[in-house]
């Protein structure tokens, strides 16, 4: 996915985009208000994280407006010290999608992010997925790779589902345990990697591709590039 972080706190800066971009996004930032506007207003984003207080002419509430005046509905993450009741729903009220008190969590912060991306893509009623021949329809759980039925365990079609929305990205371990495993498992067990080799003989073995591939010190890979 691709993100717009605005913050003017380089130390927290670094830590959120350095954060996210090991989760497997693409991280655009700004350090003020006037180029945090430039860019929202210009870019095509899934998601933004924006600071309330900004130097530059323009806060975070007035980025929101400016979004929101266009008609833009992409999600946005606010992250503020300010933490009384009254500024939350200011945010909120303003156009804000979600609201963080400084200091946050990094985790938390992800996951609300994902939570708001997901939202969002929900507007759109998507029923079939593809990445090459590989086709999976979402209503009868049916999976087929160039015209070839292919079966799955319930856990291996998540896992699959997942990878497909995430498509020529970077899909990390931490991922798959948080949005597959919701936590149930320790990081360092090999389940990931088990399920994620039984999932690439069905879908890969016997093809001419292989659309299914690890990334080395990173995580895997679902594409159809070659």
């Amino acid at each position: 996915m691709k993100i717009l972080l605005v913050e003017d706190n380089l130390q927290v800066a670094g830590f959120l985009r350095k954060g996210l971009e090991e989760a497997g996004h693409v991280v655009d930032f700004a350090d003020n208000g006037r180029d945090g506007t430039f860019l929202a207003m210009g870019g095509a984003y899934d998601a933004i994280i924006l600071d309330r207080m900004l130097p530059g002419g323009v806060d975070g509430l007035g980025i929101v407006a400016a979004l929101r005046a266009t008609g833009s509905k992409v999600p946005v993450l606010i992250l503020s010290a300010l933490d009384a009741v009254d500024e939350r729903i200011r945010g909120l009220k303003a156009g804000g999608d979600d609201y963080v008190v400084k200091p946050f969590a990094f985790g938390e912060v992800l996951a609300r992010l994902e939570v708001l991306i997901r939202r969002s893509q929900s507007d759109v009623l998507e029923t079939t997925l593809r990445v090459g021949d590989l086709c999976v329809d979402l209503l009868s759980r049916r999976v087929t790779r160039a015209g070839k039925a292919i079966s799955l365990k319930p856990r291996e079609f998540k896992l699959l589902e997942y990878m497909m929305r995430h498509a020529n990205q970077v899909v990390t371990r931490t991922m798959l345990l948080e949005n597959i495993w919701e936590y149930h498992f320790d990081p360092q067990t090999n389940v990931i990697d088990v399920h994620v080799s039984k999932l690439r003989q069905k879908i890969d073995a016997g093809f001419e591709s292989s659309l299914l591939r690890t990334v080395r010190n990173s995580g895997y890979m679902l594409s159809a590039d070659t």
